[in-house]
């Protein structure tokens, strides 16, 4: 497979990271900044919704083939929140310890057994001709007291996987890619883009030994 391009509509380098080291090195992920793509507001009431509106976004502005996920935490014992506004949850603004300080202020008193939480991604993938794909991810544990470990990015510094007793911030990369919710759905996805990608190559391939119109579909071999 020839060096391909695909565009991750998101400009955090703890995502980029995490996508490019699933997939293999022919295939480059660029940020949405340098693709020169401006990512829409999340107005979405899902992390589905959310994921579509920046994958839409980021595959017509740049013409390529776009990543993109919405992701968060949901805690049961603050009736899910933060959920879609897990990135804003202290604020427009707010840092991932300005998010963790007032997650934690707000379940002071919680005990052990009620600190109950999941992390949920849905990872979207589109192409340039308006081709769709949605993968889905949940990862389940609990809300630990303090934030534990140097790793990830978020909510992982105080999120602890079930049957785990460490935080994903004390997980290498390659043991989180093997649990989390984002490598899950991000998993689904990829599936979808090598299946993509191969359907590309044979419509080039195709196109070079010059099949006639009409033999072959050359849309980019994505329908």
């Amino acid at each position: 497979m020839r060096k391909r391009r695909v565009v991750l509509a998101s400009s955090n380098p703890g995502k980029l990271r995490e996508l490019q080291s699933l997939l293999p090195p022919e295939v480059e992920v660029v940020s949405a900044a340098e693709a020169g793509v401006t990512l829409p507001p999340e107005t979405g009431s899902t992390f589905a919704e959310n994921a579509l509106l920046k994958a839409r976004a980021a595959a017509q502005q740049s013409g390529l083939i776009a990543i993109a996920d919405d992701s968060g935490l949901e805690v049961d014992a603050l009736g899910g929140e933060p959920g879609v506004r897990s990135a804003r949850y202290a604020g427009p603004r707010a840092s991932d310890a300005d998010n963790i300080a007032l997650l934690l202020k707000r379940l002071e008193g919680v005990p052990e057994g009620r600190r109950t939480a999941r992390f949920r991604a849905a990872v979207a993938l589109v192409a340039p001709g308006g081709s769709e794909f949605l993968g889905e991810g949940v990862l389940e544990g609990q809300i630990v007291h303090a934030p534990r470990g140097q790793g990830g990015f978020g909510y992982d510094p105080v999120f602890q996987p079930l049957g785990e007793n460490r935080t994903v911030a004390e997980m290498t990369l390659e043991e989180k890619n093997r649990v989390s919710h984002r490598a899950q759905a991000l998993r689904q996805v990829i599936e979808a883009l090598h299946v993509w990608l191969d359907r590309e190559e044979s419509s080039e391939r195709a196109a070079s030994a010059g099949v006639p119109d009409g033999c072959e579909k050359d849309d980019g071999g994505i329908p």
